[in-house]
């Protein structure tokens, strides 16, 4: 019996250190970038598996019981919490960036008046054929 404790501690233990490297790329990573989507992304990925992969170990420790289910369900509402909140800002971030030509690496067409040239466009080639 006492095997078993052993196995699954060093087990829990093992996933606890790599939540908590993943939780120290993640700081790396957010420090490193400069445009904060880069930043976020890798905030939000960094915690959704970082969180996993501690909550698991955390589960995996204290053995199967109602404790493990409460923090399996931390994971489950973790999981889909994180990514949607993070698009959400992401979009935000978007909708209201004044410098898009800057971060983005592509120019910005106003869609009505590129419409509207093509359209005069193709009226001025179909009187030309007349």
């Amino acid at each position: 019996m006492a095997v078993i404790e052993w196995i699954r501690f060093i087990i829990g233990g093992g996933l606890l250190l790599c939540g908590l490297a993943i939780f120290i790329i993640e700081i790396i990573g957010v420090f490193r970038f400069h445009y904060v989507l880069n930043r976020m992304h890798a905030a939000a990925m960094g915690d959704t598996l970082g969180i996993g992969f501690a909550l698991l170990g955390l589960i995996v420790m204290s053995g199967f019981s109602f404790t493990s289910l409460k923090l399996f369900l931390v994971i489950v509402f973790l999981w889909f919490s994180s990514p949607v909140s993070s698009h959400l800002i992401a979009r935000l971030e978007v909708t209201t960036d004044e410098e898009k030509e800057k971060h983005y690496g592509v120019i910005i067409m106003d869609v009505h008046t590129s419409t509207n040239k093509s359209l005069e466009k193709k009226e001025d080639e179909k009187k030309t054929a007349l």
